[in-house]
């Protein structure tokens, strides 16, 4: 899968909970977890987070929404169930991207909110617990960025193979300057 995806949480409480979640990324490939404004005992976390995703991903702590800092050209997505919300199954992930959900029994703030790219919703009755949300949103981000064979019509599993990853060519320096020249010419000009 191409990008990268970072997970984590704002003013969260339930430090079990945090556990699972950065339990659940390492397992998806999160490249970094965070926690904002959170109560966070990262040794009490590891009771749930048996993978020991600390000792394999990054793990940022930041007082507040206003901290919060992210890779450059990393998109914010915010996950809560607001009404101007995207709905996750119409959702396009951006390719470098860091998901925050919110608290238990509580929602982003706006300071957070302020903060997003875009703010998703998973279509459901009411809330889950943050370790399942955070689990359907990454499942998500992996079948619609991962490469895997399409789904067939009827029941079962896939009726063809994965088609073979197509490389491109050989290209010489000179040839790398002109296709950087040509990234940079506005559409209008080429598609003449």
């Amino acid at each position: 899968m191409r990008g990268y995806f970072g997970i984590g949480v704002e003013g969260i409480s339930k430090t079990m909970n945090v556990g699972n979640l950065f339990r659940t990324g390492h397992a998806f490939g999160a490249s970094f977890a965070f926690t904002v404004d959170a109560t966070y005992e990262r040794t009490e976390g590891q009771k749930s987070d048996t993978s020991k995703s600390g000792g394999h991903m990054p793990f940022y702590s930041f007082p507040d929404a206003d901290h919060l800092m992210l890779p450059e050209g990393c998109r914010l997505v915010g996950v809560e169930l607001l009404e101007n919300a995207s709905e996750l199954p119409s959702f396009r992930h951006p390719q470098q991207a860091a998901y925050v959900l919110g608290p238990e029994r509580g929602e982003l703030s706006p300071q957070m909110i302020a903060r997003c790219d875009h703010v998703i919703q998973i279509p459901m009755a009411f809330c889950v617990n943050v370790g399942i949300a955070g689990a359907i949103v990454m499942y998500d981000r992996l079948i619609s960025l991962g490469r895997f064979a399409p789904r067939p019509i009827g029941e079962g599993g896939p009726t063809e193979d994965l088609p073979d990853h197509q490389f491109g060519g050989r290209f010489s320096r000179k040839e790398r300057e002109r296709m950087a020249d040509f990234e940079d010419t506005p559409p209008e000009v080429y598609n003449k």
